[in-house]
């Protein structure tokens, strides 16, 4: 058995305890402040993150493409480091985990864990299992002017609670294939380019014209008169050499 087969017969040959979102965190929506209010958007320091965020930079963040005021925070209060946002309108389906204090957009709920469960919930482990929780989201959705989750349903999806020594393994596991897989995409987009380059070298030709058709016929033909009169020289000189014998 492997070492985490190991720990579950150990710790919790019996099953694990599961918890629903809503009794695990505090729940928060992310907002926008006011874009016609230029004091919010201008020299902030206040990361607000957007799902460009984690197009670009993937989904564990600690900076964000954008800043906002203090002046634009509401109540002067940020969600905490190390929370999860989850995609629950338009762009269903995505989370990240972020590790410095900050807010976001409409878009995202965030999930802050409570503290009494500060020493049973690893968040690395959270974010691992979001995923699961990114597919139940896609599977259940309402719209109307655009997609949303179903809120009811979200805040009563279960987590499971294994042993913290369990979620740290799982979460090495999970690192390890993280990584292999960045470098595996680094190496393949690599090939990418290298056989774009390739491709384009092999299939790009210049093309003749008309004029160069005419004046690779005339070298052609000068060529060739003077390989004549070579020959013809050559021969009259071994002629004449002949003659003298």
């Amino acid at each position: 058995m492997s070492r985490i087969d190991d720990l579950i017969a150990e710790h919790c040959p019996n099953g694990v305890e599961f918890k629903e979102i809503q009794e695990l965190f505090i729940t928060k929506n992310g907002y926008t402040p006011s874009t016609t209010n230029k004091a919010f958007w201008t020299d902030g320091t206040v990361p607000w993150f957007r799902m460009e965020d984690i197009r670009e930079n993937g989904r564990i963040l600690s900076e964000s493409l954008q800043q906002i005021t203090e002046e634009a925070v509401k109540g002067g209060r940020l969600f905490p480091a190390n929370s999860i946002i989850v995609a629950t309108s338009a762009t269903i389906g995505e989370h990240a985990l972020i590790t410095i204090p900050h807010l976001s957009n409409q878009r995202f709920t965030s999930l802050v864990l409570k503290p009494e469960f500060a020493e049973r919930l690893d968040m690395k482990f959270v974010f691992y299992y979001c995923f699961v929780l990114d597919n139940w989201c896609r599977s259940n959705t309402t719209t109307s002017s655009f997609a949303s989750v179903d809120m009811n349903g979200f805040k009563k999806f279960r987590f499971p609670m294994p042993p913290l020594d369990i979620q740290r393994e799982i979460v090495k596991v999970l690192d390890t294939f993280t990584q292999l897989e960045a470098e595996l995409e680094a190496e393949l987009e690599a090939r990418r380019r290298q056989y774009q380059y390739y491709r384009d070298a092999l299939l790009t030709f210049g093309e003749r014209t008309d004029a160069d058709a005419s004046k690779q016929a005339s070298k052609q033909a000068s060529k060739q008169a003077s390989k004549q009169a070579s020959k013809q020289a050559s021969k009259q000189a071994s002629k004449q050499a002949s003659k003298q014998e």
